[in-house]
């Protein structure tokens, strides 16, 4: 359904936050970024650590519960940085309640909460992003201009790899890490912008072959998993994530083959160009390395991009880049990837509902 919004004018597009732990701090960062054209006016967590951290900073009103933060208002947009198993019920009561949602990443853990959110916002006649922040980063956006530009020719193979670490602790640190009904393993949490990647930049996926195993961890899900997929283009690929990397992270990568041309965009979160090689050789390219940045976070520097086309959006002056609609394309792509480890076989795409 598509729906038309009432452009926000004239004043500024005042936010509100649930959730204020680990995540909350980039989304904060990217409204001060912003604070010229958007604010944060009220923040939610039944964390009183985490909450009164947020308040501290922010000076906005604190709420231990979403019902009181909804039934006082005052602001346009709510942002959910809350465990994933919460983000449908989140999204579906906060679009009743008539907000727009920012949802972050993976905007579920089953793929029918992820529809059921979609059209709640509609019925509601409300705006659902979903965060997609790795898209941004420069190295990519450099290689997403390249492959629609057509550079590389017929894609051959894809080979991405996530070799990042947690440990124990970090699991032991909430009740619901490691759970499979709020947060999913390091396909659905760890590695789900890099599941993005592979649909956004190489186009639908066919089908998927998937083992995933619980190898050192005390969790319910995954902490390492392979992928083979087929793209519907005919491209090939595999994809490699393990959350037992000795002794930190290592590597979030992504290697292209092509007919025309070979790129490997690598680092510990894709934001090194470590190799660029095209047929046709072109003066930019001697330039291509100005791209890569320097990072100790797997997060990159994209979220107040991402912000400035939520705030252009909802003032009418853009297209939004990830609603709703772009985050089950995803979402879709991980449950495919659990059903075949689950089941020992081939799935195909899209999925049968």
């Amino acid at each position: 359904m598509l729906q038309k919004y009432t452009p926000i004018v004239r004043r500024k597009i005042r936010f509100a936050i649930v959730g204020c732990g680990r995540i909350s701090a980039n989304h904060l960062g990217s409204i001060e970024q912003h604070r010229d054209s958007c604010e944060l006016v009220a923040a939610c967590d039944i964390n009183s650590d985490n909450l009164n951290n947020v308040v501290k900073k922010t000076g906005v009103r604190g709420y231990h519960s979403l019902d009181e933060m909804l039934d006082a208002g005052g602001f346009d947009v709510v942002i959910i940085t809350t465990p994933s198993g919460l983000h449908p019920i989140q999204t579906i009561q906060c679009a009743k309640a008539g907000y727009h949602v920012i949802s972050e990443k993976p905007m579920a853990t089953k793929y029918s909460d992820g529809v059921n959110m979609v059209k709640a916002c509609d019925e509601a006649g409300v705006r659902l992003y979903i965060v997609k922040q790795n898209r941004l980063n420069a190295t990519i956006q450099l290689l997403k201009n390249t492959i629609d530009s057509g550079r590389f020719g017929r894609i051959y193979s894809v080979a991405c790899n996530v070799f990042w670490t947690r440990p124990q602790e970090y699991y032991d640190s909430a009740a619901w890490r490691g759970t499979w009904e709020f947060d999913g393993g390091a396909f659905m949490n760890q590695a789900s912008h890099y599941v993005d990647l592979l649909d956004w930049l190489i186009g639908p996926v066919a089908s998927v072959q998937s083992y995933t195993a619980t190898l050192a961890r005390n969790i319910e899900v995954e902490d390492t998993g392979v992928v083979a997929l087929r793209w519907r283009n005919g491209a090939l690929g595999t994809m490699n994530v393990s959350m037992l990397t000795y002794p930190k992270n290592l590597e979030g990568s992504i290697t292209i083959l092509g007919e025309k041309g070979t790129v490997r965009v690598g680092g510990v979160a894709v934001n090194e160009i470590q190799v660029w090689d095209f047929v046709d050789k072109r003066p930019e390219d001697e330039g291509i390395k100005n791209a890569n940045y320097a990072t100790t976070s797997v997060y990159g520097f994209g979220h107040p991009i991402y912000y400035e086309n939520v705030i252009k959006s909802l003032k009418g002056e853009e297209d939004a880049h990830t609603d709703g609609r772009e985050g089950l394309k995803s979402l879709e792509l991980l449950i495919a990837i659990y059903m075949s480890a689950r089941d020992g076989k081939k799935v195909s795409l899209p999925l049968n509902y």
